[in-house]
């Protein structure tokens, strides 16, 4: 690993913090930027993130950080963003440092909604990043088990091998296991749909359906998403490595996943707005269900897509959660 190249990592929630604290691991100097001053405040006094993974030490004299994102940018030559896609425009407008040859890795599990791309091809079309300094961190892998320190995999993407090698080693330790893949694309869109699957998954738990129809429904989530993301960029792929099988299980059945919870909320009977506001964390799935469906509608030639459909109906046009599962379980198989 070239350890004169400077990392910074743009964002402070769990997913943030988890990946601050994976990197410091093997980095003598981690730039951070997070808007909460106080927080900043708090960590620097206390050694921890108030407000996420608390649990978390980290030894202050090696993290530099700033509620100015443009300091973290000069600082760095290898960015990793981790802040909620909803969100990332409206904080890249706070941005005048320039991101000319800095190596990007997206760890934001979503679709920017001011353009409907995945992060990586915003970054392209929009700030004229080539594909080569772009790279994607999925899991599988929950913040809250990093905190932990348990065993957890991730994948890194690159269109450059060797810059996705050069994160992989920042990230690894005896707790995290990390691979290198090549479809930068797949595994991004990958990321952005098990959220909408999670968030069916939760659903159905709500309503009340057991461990026997939550596994057929993975079984047709890994098919639905292998089908989505064949029609957005074909590639040898196999759709049953960790990134995208092993994140949709994960993400589907664990009680960390905030977007099981979310749809959870929903199967019980709260509104979107009412289970939101009593969450108080934002689940990507809800904005990548928007996403989703628009796409298959205009860029894609509307892709068989039975449970982004059942999720959508629900979310956006307030249908009845009980009758469109019902209809969803007859096309299941």
């Amino acid at each position: 690993m070239d350890t004169k190249l400077r990392f910074g990592v743009i964002g402070g929630g769990s997913w943030g913090t988890a990946i601050v604290k994976m990197l410091v691991e093997n980095l003598d100097q981690v730039s951070w930027y997070m808007r909460n001053e106080s927080a900043i405040d708090h960590i620097r006094s206390e050694k921890h993130n108030p407000n996420y993974l608390s649990s978390v030490e980290f030894d202050v004299s090696k993290l530099r950080l700033s509620n100015n994102m443009n300091t973290v940018v000069d600082q760095s030559d290898v960015l990793v963003f981790a802040i909620p896609s909803a969100f990332l425009e409206p904080e890249l407008k706070k941005l005048f440092a320039s991101l000319k040859d800095k190596i990007i890795f997206s760890a934001i599990k979503g679709i920017v909604p001011e353009s409907g791309l995945i992060v990586g091809e915003h970054f392209h079309d929009n700030y004229n990043i080539p594909f080569e300094n772009i790279g994607v961190i999925t899991g599988p892998c929950h913040a809250e088990e990093v905190a932990l320190e348990r065993l957890s995999y991730l994948t890194i993407a690159c269109a450059d091998g060797k810059k996705a090698e050069l994160l992989a080693d920042a990230l690894q330790s005896h707790y995290i296991r990390t691979k290198i893949s090549d479809d930068i694309i797949g595994t991004e869109y990958a990321a952005m749909l098990k959220n909408i699957y999670a968030i069916a998954a939760g659903i159905a738990h709500g309503l009340g359906y057991g461990d026997n129809f939550q596994s057929v429904l993975m079984s047709n989530a890994i098919r639905e998403m292998k089908r989505f993301i064949d029609k957005v960029y074909k590639m040898k792929r196999n759709i049953n490595n960790s990134a995208y099988l092993g994140d949709l299980l994960v993400t589907g059945y664990s009680t960390f996943s905030r977007n099981r919870m979310f749809g959870n909320m929903i199967g019980k009977g709260y509104t979107v707005k009412s289970a939101m506001m009593e969450m108080n964390m934002v689940a990507e799935g809800y904005y990548a269900t928007k996403s989703a469906h628009l796409i298959n509608q205009n860029r894609i030639k509307k892709t068989k897509t039975p449970i982004i459909n059942a999720v959508y109906a629900v979310l956006y046009d307030n249908k009845n959660p009980k009758k469109v599962f019902r209809k969803l379980t007859d096309k299941m198989n």
